[in-house]
């Protein structure tokens, strides 16, 4: 039986922190969906397909790992692709808060499918999108936050502003 986990989140833009997230899972599953939501709540930079791209690049060396979307329920998507667990990083324990919540719900639309929660590398727990995007908004350096691609790809968001 192939151990396949759902990774799921809004990645506007991915970041180095989810990239952790992501190869350390990648090392723990046979497979791994990287699967952006679409989060009505959020204005987004980049639109879905964008940020397939930017993800399908980032995970590019990683065999075990492939980029989906879906605009659904999280446990239907889940139950779509027979997957046996959601992997969600954590940065800091208001994170955990929220993620109980999410879990929870989760766990009462879909008791077979586990979460799983891993804590980011510690360079990276204060890394957020949001953040990124607003130092990438006014010219900062963030090729340490953000894998290439996106670095460029932030580039060019904000120029044509």
């Amino acid at each position: 039986m192939s151990r396949l986990a759902i990774c799921p989140g809004s990645f506007d833009p991915i970041t180095n922190g989810h990239l952790d997230i992501i190869r350390r899972g990648a090392k723990i599953f046979d497979h791994v969906i990287v699967t952006v939501f679409n989060n009505q709540s959020k204005a987004p930079l980049f639109t879905v397909e964008e940020r397939i791209e930017l993800l399908e690049a980032a995970t590019s060396d990683l065999d075990n790992v492939t980029v989906d979307a879906s605009s659904g329920l999280l446990m239907d998507y889940a139950k779509e692709k027979q997957a046996h667990a959601i992997l969600r990083g954590l940065r800091a324990v208001s994170d955990f808060e929220y993620e109980m919540q999410i879990t929870s719900m989760n766990r009462k639309l879909n008791e077979d499918i586990e979460t799983f929660f891993m804590m980011t590398n510690n360079q990276y727990s204060f890394l957020s999108s949001s953040m990124v995007k607003e130092v990438a908004k006014y010219n900062a350096n963030v090729s340490d936050l953000v894998p290439k691609p996106v670095e460029t790809a932030l580039q060019k968001k904000f120029l044509k502003d």
